[in-house]
Order: structure tokens, then C-alpha cells, then sequence
């Protein structure tokens, strides 16, 4: 049986991020794609010059049209901008028992928002309840629970404790904003301790998509079967060496996209 995750994320015309990454991560990790666009950007490596959310209907019916029909094993969610795309988005997963991932995609690369202020509630009291496991970053965590952002270990712990809290399955507390050579991301679940995954920091500026691609890995390899922390682990290595290899691609003027086929494709120095 081949795999199927479903991404319902917004989409960028740079092909770096958004339902794009999503859609490629998933192929280079042998998962078939489905997707559901929930809005429409106009960007770049450098900006984000417009942004047009999608009728709600049409995004009911693409939900619909999706898990009608296609035997989804997995769910990413990323970017959904209003408090009534997410309203939508919660109400055609109802019936869907598999795992949910569930990235809070806030501002993108460039700096530009993504997400409104008043959809932030909206986030927190319709989707988080409903995640296997939520992927913040750290900028993110922070606007979710109204605090400074978490420096060090013990507070990105706590911060993730906190989101627990609030009802997410489990956090994966992305540790890439923080300072220093080792990049240091935690699993906080409520069964087990911790999970530690680190890796050094790459110096490249091609880092767009970063977090859309490992949500969307990990939704992958949920949807081929891993468990929770078997997929984390495969998705962070995965995104690693996407990072690694990006200077490979020679995109845009700005942030450029990280290599999601850097398996499949030769190198072009």
C-alpha cells in the first residue's frame, strides 16, 4: 500500500516553503503528497509581496474531496492565517484518526506575518487539542504562551510542559533561533523524558522552508508507520542533511530554499 500524507498549508509561489516544501519533502522521503492550499502567496527568497487567503468553501472542499478518497495516513498543518481558515480546517478533520502535525506557522523567513493576531486564540482552542504533536520554533512557542522567548534547555523544557498543557499530543520545541554552534531541538511528550536531538549548525543563509519541511517529514514517516519518536528523529536527520547540501542550489537573491532532493539529485557545486 503506498503511503499518503496530506499537507493543508498555504502555498508559495518560490517553491521554498509552504505546501511546495511539503509537497517535496514527502516525495524524497517515498510518501505520496496530497495537499489542501489554504491561501496564496506571492514570494520570493527576499519578501513576501501578497497574500490572499482561499474561500472557505473551497477549502472545506478540498479537505473533503481529499479524505473521501485517498486512504491518508497522516496530517501536516501549517499555515492557515485566519481565525476562520482554522475553524474550517478543525471541523474537516473531525473524523480523521490518524496523527496530526501541526506546525504554528507565524512569519515567514523573510519576516513578513502569516499569521493574524486574533488567530492566534483560534489556534490554541480548535487545532492544538487536536495534534499528535506541534512543532514550534521558538519565536512561536513564545507567541502562543505570551512569553519572552525561552533561552537555554530548562526553559525551552518548560515551555513545551506548558504547550502540553494546553492539549498538543506532544511539542517539538525547535531550538534553530537559539545562539551557537550546536542546534539543540526537544521532544517533550508526557510519557517519557525529553528527547535530545542535536546537530551543528550550518552556516548558509539557504535556510527557507526549514520549518515546513521537518513538520512535513515527520508526517511522512508517521504516514509510512514510524512512531512518534522514530519519525522525529528520522525527519531531523533528514532535514539536517537538506541543509547541508543547500548551497548546492543556487536560488534566488535572499533566503533560499533548503535541498530537499539532495538524495536524489547530483551535485552542482
Amino acid at each position: 500500500m503506498t503511503p499518503i500524507a496530506l499537507t493543508i498549508a498555504g502555498s508559495d509561489s518560490g517553491g521554498g516553503a509552504g505546501i511546495q516544501a511539503d509537497l517535496k519533502a514527502m516525495s524524497a522521503l517515498g510518501v505520496y503528497g496530497a495537499s489542501v492550499i489554504t491561501a496564496v502567496t506571492a514570494q520570493n527568497t527576499r519578501a513576501v509581496t501578497a497574500v490572499q487567503g482561499i474561500d472557505l468553501p473551497v477549502i472545506r472542499a478540498q479537505i473533503e474531496a481529499v479524505l473521501s478518497d485517498l486512504d491518508v495516513k497522516a496530517v501536516k498543518i501549517g499555515m492557515l492565517a485566519t481565525p476562520e481558515i482554522i475553524g474550517v480546517v478543525a471541523e474537516g478533520l473531525q473524523g480523521f484518526d490518524g496523527p496530526i502535525v501541526l506546525d504554528p506557522v507565524m512569519v515567514a523567513k523573510s519576516g513578513d506575518s502569516l499569521l493574524q493576531e486574533d488567530a492566534v486564540a483560534a489556534l490554541i482552542e480548535r487545532l492544538l487539542p487536536m495534534a499528535t504533536v506541534l512543532t514550534p520554533n521558538l519565536p512561536e512557542a513564545a507567541r502562543l504562551l505570551g512569553q519572552p522567548e525561552a533561552e537555554g534547555r530548562a526553559a525551552m523544557t518548560a515551555q513545551g510542559e506548558a504547550l502540553l498543557a494546553l492539549g498538543a499530543g506532544a511539542v517539538l520545541m525547535k531550538g534553530g533561533h537559539a545562539k551557537g554552534a550546536v542546534c539543540e531541538d526537544l521532544l517533550i511528550s508526557r510519557d517519557a523524558p525529553p528527547l535530545v536531538l542535536t546537530a551543528r549548525r550550518v552556516e548558509t543563509q539557504n535556510t527557507h522552508g526549514t520549518g515546513c519541511t521537518l513538520s512535513s517529514s515527520i508526517a511522512a514517516e508517521l504516514a509510512k508507520g514510524a512512531d512518534l519518536s522514530a519519525a522525529v528523529v528520522a525527519a531531523h536527520g533528514y532535514l539536517q542533511a537538506a541543509i547541508a547540501a543547500a548551497d548546492d542550489l543556487k536560488i534566488g537573491a535572499g533566503h533560499g530554499p533548503v535541498h530537499h532532493f539532495h538524495a536524489q539529485w547530483p551535485a552542482h557545486g
